[in-house]
Order: C-alpha cells, then sequence, then structure tokens
C-alpha cells in the first residue's frame, strides 16, 4: 500500500518510466505491455522535446502527460472498431488490451455521487443559473478534477444540474 502512495505522488512520467525499467527487467521478450510502455515512453519524450524547444526546461506537465494518454486511448478504440469491422479480431483484441495498459496510468474517473458533488460545488461557487453557463463550468469542474472527469458524462451532469437549478429558481 505504501508504494501505491507514492505513485500518486510520482510525476506520470516517473511512472511510466518506472514501469517500462521494470518491465524491461523481466527480460521475457517483446510483450504487448513493453511494447505499449516503449509507444508511450516515444510519446512523451516527443513532447518532453517540444516543451524544451518552447522554453520549458523540465519538459512536458503531468496535464500534458495526460492529454497524450487520452489520444492515444482514443486511437486504438477507433482502431479496434475498425479490425473489428474488418473481421481481424486478433489486431482488435491486442488494441484493447493496449487501452488496458494505459488506463493504468489514469487517475481513476469520480465516481456517479463524487461527480454530482463536484457538479454542485462548481455550480454553487460559480453562481451559474443557466444552460449558457456550461462551458464555464466544465471548465472549471476539468481545472480542479484533472484527469478524473468523464466530459461526456460531466456533461450529463452538469445539463441535469443547471436544469434542475433553473427550473427550482422558478
Amino acid at each position: 500500500m505504501g508504494q501505491e502512495d507514492k505513485s500518486d505522488m510520482m510525476s506520470l512520467k516517473a511512472r511510466v518510466a518506472q514501469a517500462l525499467n521494470a518491465e524491461r527487467e523481466k527480460d521475457e521478450g517483446c510483450t504487448t505491455r513493453l511494447s505499449t510502455l516503449r509507444l508511450i515512453d516515444a510519446a512523451i519524450r516527443d513532447r518532453d522535446v517540444c516543451a524544451r524547444g518552447r522554453g520549458d526546461s523540465e519538459g512536458c506537465p503531468d496535464a500534458d502527460v495526460r492529454n497524450v494518454l487520452d489520444t492515444m486511448i482514443a486511437q486504438r478504440e477507433t482502431a479496434a472498431r475498425e479490425h473489428d469491422d474488418a473481421g481481424r479480431i486478433e489486431d482488435a483484441i491486442r488494441e484493447r488490451e493496449e487501452i488496458e495498459i494505459i488506463r493504468k496510468f489514469l487517475p481513476e474517473p469520480l465516481g456517479t455521487k463524487a461527480l454530482e458533488a463536484a457538479v454542485e460545488e462548481v455550480v454553487d461557487d460559480l453562481g451559474a443559473t443557466k444552460l449558457k453557463d456550461i462551458g464555464r463550468c466544465m471548465s472549471a469542474l476539468k481545472q480542479r478534477y484533472p484527469g478524473k472527469i468523464e466530459s461526456g458524462t460531466a456533461g450529463k451532469v452538469m445539463r441535469k444540474a443547471l436544469t434542475g437549478q433553473k427550473a427550482a429558481a422558478k
């Protein structure tokens, strides 16, 4: 349990590097996990190079790494669907395995109750009363809970909170 506490405090880059080194030490050949970790590491290094080119000497922040991981998941979900449609089941299975490996580095999304409470808090803090406030509220929600918000689900909860509040105000 102590190691989990440390990994929560570690940057995403450090966690990926640690997992990659541990996988290399196993010396089991090239597994799906090892190849996926290498792809993640390469994408992070690419972002680091871009960040250093902009003058950020520490490389890309965790928010950028989370965006990279989210993008990698989206790409694999699309590829898995395409493989399914084309009848290439083994390839679809491999894509889904990679998705699970990548997801292990992302924080757990907020559960339903926690998300509803977070939405209510943001709506109250911002004094939002109309559906046109949804963009401002979603932006604040994502800032307060980076990486823990699923946009689609949060948007539905936000709409429900704003329309429920609007109906109560009448």
